[in-house]
């Protein structure tokens, strides 16, 4: 979702040539990117965790 708002704010300010918007969009996006990153390495624990201890389920 960060990265959809970003992504609009980011559009918004390079229309109306508003850099603190601009900035605003691309630091959300890189929030949105970061937030997948944790996710995605708490995913990858979870599994080696699972297969570690036999619950592939």
């Amino acid at each position: 979702m960060d990265k959809l708002k970003g992504k609009g704010k980011e559009a918004v300010g390079k229309l109306t040539g508003d850099h603190r918007k601009e900035a605003e969009g691309k630091a959300d996006q890189a929030k949105g990117r970061a937030k997948d990153a944790v996710d995605e390495a708490g995913d990858r624990a979870k599994g080696i965790k699972d297969s570690l201890s036999g619950d592939d389920k």
